[in-house]
């Protein structure tokens, strides 16, 4: 039998699971798992800047491509604390990554060692599995379980901390014929999706709402297929964004207090039936529930069984993964269709298209200081459907899922659930790793650009280009939308006058200067009218130098951005509507007034 160190063995356990890349900072507590990633060779490495961003990147590396689990790795203590915000992340959004930290030795754990936390009982929460391995002849079994349970039911993270006297010690491994544990996903049967078929047919103005689960399992494709087999509307939330292209004329645009369409709001409250697959009815898709559900049937697919009748009880539910149930809603919808059981949907889904033509929100303003409408409208014009847009929360987020145009599954990199500042930057540096070929676009206001701007450093020492649209109003935005309500506009301002960079005026941080002191390129934009040849120098600048590219547009200082306080039908507009079709150009459909 082969002898190697534990190290050695787990390195080539992630070679033989598909690990190509990995994300991380070495620390001494972890430097024998480096030394034998370096030895064995077979996964290249990109170096972080901070252990959290690190966490951002193999998130961002995940959700690029079916299949990829990203990997983050850092030393003991503090390293694995830093990552607990990408754990939880990840976990929020079924997102499967697998995070590995050093230990202090074994016996000293408990010991008050330098840099020793209990980062498994820390990081529990907001893992599948959180494990210090304490005997190193379990090392091949913890990482085959974790591969495991990453792939199996809902995805999600693991942690695994390798004390460094465990990392070091010689066991029996023979990589050749280690295998992975095949993954275990629940399957609907035929007799449920005939009954959530019935349910479908009884109705008269049914809508899919296709979640994030559906691109996790990669049944893009099947979906559409089958919207367009029964003639139903898709309504997609923010992580299913993506799962039909926004010009399909059964997108029937997204719901919401924030993120959401007018078209789509006023479709889903005309609906009388609504089929959820791989979706997790979050609060901020569906307001308060009394509006949300009244006067409709709600059919619920899930892969995880205690996620149905979690938020509210479905009239019927089904634990299954996405793929299987939408293998056989295609299967069964194709011999109903054949037999002419299924009803003509054509008048009610030409009704979802009227409204998507007549509702829609201006974008066109010639304003300076520029309103950040604009800057959507004119990374349209830029930007092609080959885009991934990545993005995590904000007033900038939560405009761009209004106005940009999202039209393949995976173009819409989104932290949904948990929205952590900073999280944007990092994981876009993690999807132009996954995928070097197609542009990558990151939105940021100031606020989450700052957080962790110290990864640019990353992508000008990795040659990682992307392009960076930064919209800057010098505010927390969001925020100081939300204290309105209480009257207050109380530490939001981000303003000064920044005494290097008088030119400003009170927009405080020269962000040109910080970017391209980390090695990249920015350009600084305060004509809308500019935007479009700034965004054609900036694709030209990441090309030409293989680094970020940051694109920032100066805003008026105070834009209040389209969204409700708790119910879909009571949606504050704050800006006049568009009237005619030059108002928004850009939208999917010419404004039909």
């Amino acid at each position: 039998m082969p002898r190697m160190t534990a190290a050695r063995a787990a390195v080539e356990i992630l070679k033989r699971e598909g690990v190509r890349h990995a994300f991380g900072v070495p620390g001494a507590a972890i430097n024998p798992f480096y030394a034998a990633l370096k030895s064995a060779g077979g996964i290249d490495h990109t170096l972080a800047r901070h252990v959290e961003g690190a966490s951002h990147m193999a998130e961002g590396y995940t959700r690029t491509h079916p299949g990829n689990i990203g990997v983050c790795i850092g030393t003991s203590g503090p390293a694995g604390t830093d990552m607990i915000t990408g754990l939880y992340s990840a976990i929020g959004d079924s997102i499967p990554i697998l995070c590995l930290t050093g230990q202090a030795p074994t016996a000293v754990i408990q010991k008050e060692d330098f840099q020793a936390v209990d980062i498994a009982a820390i990081a529990g929460p907001v893992t599948k599995a959180a494990t210090t391995v304490m005997e190193a002849a379990q090392v091949p079994g913890v990482f085959q379980q974790a591969f495991h349970l990453m792939r199996s039911g809902r995805p999600g993270p693991v942690l695994i901390d390798l004390p460094i006297d465990v990392q070091l010690t010689e066991i029996d491994f023979d990589p050749e014929t280690y295998e992975p544990l095949p993954a275990f996903k629940p399957a609907a049967t035929r007799a449920q999706i005939e009954k959530a078929l019935a349910l479908l047919a009884a109705s008269e103005r049914p809508l899919i709402v296709a979640g994030g689960g559906v691109i996790s399992a990669d049944a893009s494709e099947l979906l559409v297929e089958f919207a367009e087999l029964t003639g139903t509307p898709v309504v997609p939330t923010l992580m299913g964004w993506g799962v039909l292209a926004d010009d399909h004329e059964l997108h029937a645009g997204m719901v919401g207090l924030q993120t959401s369409h007018r078209y789509g709001n006023a479709n889903f409250l005309e609906s009388d039936f609504v089929l959820g697959i791989g979706n997790r009815w979050a609060n901020r898709h569906t307001g308060k529930l009394d509006v949300y559900t009244r006067g409709r049937t709600f059919v619920h697919v899930d892969i995880e069984p205690t996620q149905i009748g979690k938020i509210f009880a479905p009239d019927y539910g089904i634990a299954s993964d996405a793929r299987a149930a939408l293998e056989l809603f295609v299967e069964v919808a194709k011999e109903h269709k054949a037999a002419g059981a299924l009803p003509d949907r054509g008048a009610w889904a030409a009704a979802t298209q009227e409204r998507k033509a007549r509702l829609q929100r201006r974008t066109h303003f010639d304003d300076i200081p520029m309103k950040p409408q604009r800057v959507y409208e004119e990374m349209n014009k830029a930007f092609g459907p080959e885009t991934r847009y990545v993005t995590t929360i904000g007033l900038s987020q939560i405009a761009g899922a209004q106005m940009l145009h999202v039209y393949r599954p995976r173009h819409w990199i989104n932290c949904g659930q948990a929205g952590p500042l900073g999280w944007t930057l990092p994981a876009a540096l993690g999807v132009a790793t996954a995928d070097p070929a197609t542009p990558v676009v990151a939105l940021s206001g100031d606020y989450d650009f700052q957080f962790m701007l110290e990864e640019l450093a990353v992508g000008a020492q990795h040659r990682i280009p992307y392009i960076h649209v930064l919209v800057n109003n010098a505010y927390l935005g969001l925020i100081r939308q939300a204290q309105r309500a209480l009257d207050i506009e109380f530490q939001v301002n981000l303003e000064f006058e920044n005494i290097n960079s008088p030119e400003l005026g009170v927009y405080g941080v020269d962000h040109v200067k910080v970017v391209e002191g980390l090695g990249c390129k920015a350009i600084r934009v305060t004509d809308p009218s500019e935007l479009g040849a700034a965004f054609e120098e900036a694709k030209k600048l990441a090309a030409e130098h293989r680094v970020p590219v940051v694109v920032e547009a100066i805003l008026e200082r105070v834009t209040n951005i389209s969204m409700a306080a708790a119910e879909i039908d009571k949606v504050n507009e704050w800006e006049e509507i568009a009237t005619e079709p030059g108002h928004a150009p850009t939208a999917i459909k010419p404004l039909k007034v």
